[in-house]
This record gives C-alpha cells, structure tokens and sequence, in this order.
C-alpha cells in the first residue's frame, strides 16, 4: 500500500463539498491520479479515525489555458475522490 499521506493530496473545500458534508455525511478529497478506491479507503480510514461506507472517484481533466501569444497549454488533470462515512462518523475539518 501506498503512504496515506501520498494518497490524499488535500481536502477540498467548496461551496458543494460543505454542502455535501453537511446533509449527506459525505467529504471531498484531491487524491494522487493511480490511487485506487480500497487506498482512499484505507488512507481516509487511517488519517481521520472514521468508518468509510464508500469511495466514489472521477477524473478531472485540465483546462485549456492561453496566454497573450499564440501558444496554447493546459492545465494538469487531477482525480476528485467523494467518500461517504458511515453513519455517526465525522471529519472535523475546520
């Protein structure tokens, strides 16, 4: 298994992601491209001290950026990881 500290790259902190966490128990990470869900699980697990019930994850694609010239680039893709706690856990973040 992969370092946990590697796996989940940082909490993201949104308008949805508070909303999220509010009704549904449910807590948005930034999490390494090749990390599997049974990692996320293991290292949300591991780094929190709650119950995960499920990981969903998606991938991001980066946006298109231009500068003043004519030369075009984008941004990096990244990999959004949802995970639902079980009930009566919860992450204190703030």
């Amino acid at each position: 298994m992969k370092d946990v500290y590697k796996v989940i790259q940082k909490v993201m902190l949104t308008e949805k992601g508070t909303r999220l966490s509010e009704k549904e128990n449910k807590y948005t990470f930034n999490v390494r491209p090749d990390a599997n869900k049974a990692e996320i699980k293991q290292a949300v697990e591991d780094l929190f001290k709650v119950k995960v019930s499920a990981v969903n994850t998606m991938k991001r694609q980066g946006k298109k950026k231009r500068e003043r010239t004519a030369s075009a680039g984008r941004t990096a893709g990244w990999k959004r990881a949802v995970v639902t706690l079980a009930e009566g856990s919860k992450i204190d973040l703030v």
